[in-house]
């Protein structure tokens, strides 16, 4: 129950743009909180995007380029990425709060070059 699964990942030039798909396998309004997040070569985990039930909250470090949202009729949490820099890439994850449990995605590579 409450399975996520991460899509739309690539690679992609410094500047472009790429949309994250997360898709759950339960009514998407019954996670909450959702968020997006990061794991980098060497770096520590971080995240990316909240979605809350106030809204959405992001980190300086995307803040302005990185966009959270639910599609409630694709089931799905969205992460649009614009301006895309090199120190973006990494590998994004989706996490859910359902029911009381922990979800998380298996992740979906992000690539940014040069």
């Amino acid at each position: 129950q409450g399975r996520l699964v991460e899509s739309g990942g690539g690679l992609v030039q410094a500047g472009g743009s790429l949309t994250l798909s997360c898709q759950a396998s339960e009514s998407i309004v019954e996670f909450s909180p959702m968020d997006w997040y990061r794991q980098a070569p060497g770096k520590g985990h971080e995240t990316v995007a909240i979605m809350t039930r106030e809204g959405p909250v992001y980190p300086n470090s995307v803040r302005g380029r990185f966009t959270i949202s639910v599609d409630s009729a694709q089931n799905s949490l969205q992460l649009e990425m614009n301006d895309l820099k090199p120190e973006d890439t990494g590998v994004y994850y989706c996490h859910g709060l359902f029911r009381g449990e922990n979800y998380w995605g298996q992740g979906t590579q992000v690539t940014v070059s040069s």
